[in-house]
Order: structure tokens, then sequence, then C-alpha cells
């Protein structure tokens, strides 16, 4: 009997992904070391691998079970143990056991998040329900840098706390786009090309202040548009409650 041939397509992806929990690993020894800035940009590398694993299975249509339990194993080291050693040797060990509670409840958090995101693959492919953990791990990697990079001492609890929050939103209910798959029309792709040029220009000039805000702002946002939609729902609810008491009467 022959034996199946190895197909070459499930390679790629999968060496993407490997090299991602690979950095993660570095990053990990890095912070140990408190070499935070360069913990911190290998937790962007590993995004930019983490990506493209996913872009060339599709690509190549070698997506596989293998492939998405290998994702979610290395996202947790990467996105998930990572970002929390680099926060707890940069800021969270100078509040004692409350930092180290942020620490661990973001690995904790973060690895739920995966399991749900999992479980709940075949749903809207247009959003993520609650954080995703890269974005959150890129959330936190980010003001870490640039609490090193200006001095940002004073503002130690304050990322403590929105490091708190982000762990939060990764088990929350809030959603937010994924941009796997945009609908883009013809008239769009020359807007698109302009933005994204300024986009790359920006973080040539300023890539930490860039990928930090531009993170934080996506972040932010998503609460934004869940607490108006909230208040939208419970606006129509309470004017359906008064009709229905003035229709009775």
């Amino acid at each position: 009997m022959e034996k199946p041939s190895f197909d070459v397509r499930y390679l790629f992806p999968n060496f993407f992904t490997a090299l991602s929990a690979f950095l993660g690993v570095l990053s990990i020894i890095a912070a140990i070391h408190h070499h935070i800035e360069k913990a911190a940009w290998l937790i962007f590398i590993s995004l930019v691998l983490d990506g493209l694993d996913g872009r060339v299975a599709r690509l190549t249509n070698a997506t596989s079970k293998f492939g998405m339990e290998f994702d979610s194993l290395a996202d947790i080291v990467a996105f998930g143990v990572a970002p929390a050693i680099l926060f707890y040797q940069a800021i969270g060990y100078q509040y004692g056991k409350f930092g180290s509670m942020v620490a661990a409840l973001f690995v904790v958090f973060g690895a739920i998040r995966l399991a749900r995101f999992n479980v709940m693959a075949s749903g809207d492919p247009s959003v993520f329900v609650g954080v995703p953990i890269p974005s959150a791990a890129i959330f936190v990697a980010g003001w870490v840098l640039l609490y090193e990079k200006y001095h940002l001492q004073a503002f130690g609890g304050v990322i403590v706390w929105m490091s708190l929050g982000v762990a939060l939103l990764m088990v929350s209910n809030v959603r937010y786009p994924s941009f796997k798959r945009l609908d883009l029309h013809k008239t769009q792709v020359f807007k698109i090309l302009i933005v994204m040029i300024i986009v790359a220009a920006l973080l040539y000039l300023y890539p930490a202040e860039v990928v930090t805000f531009g993170i934080t702002l996506y972040i932010f946002l998503g609460v934004v548009r869940a607490a108006y939609f909230l208040f939208k729902r419970k606006v129509r609810y309470n004017n359906g409650k008064r009709l229905s008491k003035e229709n009775n009467e």
C-alpha cells in the first residue's frame, strides 16, 4: 500500500506559527533580563508572523485542525505569557500582589479567549467577540515600551489598571472588527492606498507610538460602540415600555 505523500503546503503556515512561539520565548528571556525594549519588539514581530500564518494557510488552502490547535498554543506563549512577564518585570512588580494578579489574569483570560475563539470559529468571521489576544498583547507591550521610553513612572498605576481592563475585555462580549475579510469597492482602493502610505510614513518616524496609540484607539472604540448600542437598546426598551403603558391606559 502506497504511503500518502507529504504536502509541503502545510509546512509554511506552521513554520510561521512555530517562529511566533519561538520569538515569544525569546521575549520572555529578554524581559527576565530586563531588556524591556527588546522584549516588546519581539512581541510586535510575533504579531506579524501570527498574521502571516493564517493568511498563508488560507491562500494555499492548507488550513487544518492541527494548525488551529498549534496556533492557539503558540499564541498563549507569544501573546499571553510573554506580555504578562514583560508587564510584571517592567511595572507590575512595583505593585506587589496586585501586580502579580494582573499578570496572572492576563494569561488566564487570554487562554479562555483562545478556547472560546476555537469553539466559536464557525461564527461571524467579520467580528471578534472580546478583544483578540494578539491585540491585547500589543496593547500591553506598547504601553510598557512607552513607559520605558518616556519615563512614565508617574503613570505606572494607570498602565496597571489599563492592563487589567484589557484582560477583562478579552473575556467580554464586546464586538471588535476582525479585518480578515474586507469587501472593498474599486472606488475605495485609491483612498485606502493613500491612508496606507501615510500610516507607513508615520510608522517609519514613530513606530512604537503609532502602534500603541493605534491599538489603544481600536480597543477604546470597541468599548464606546458597545456602550452606544447598550444605551440605544435601553432607550428603545424604555420607549416601548412607555408606549405599552399609554396604550393600556
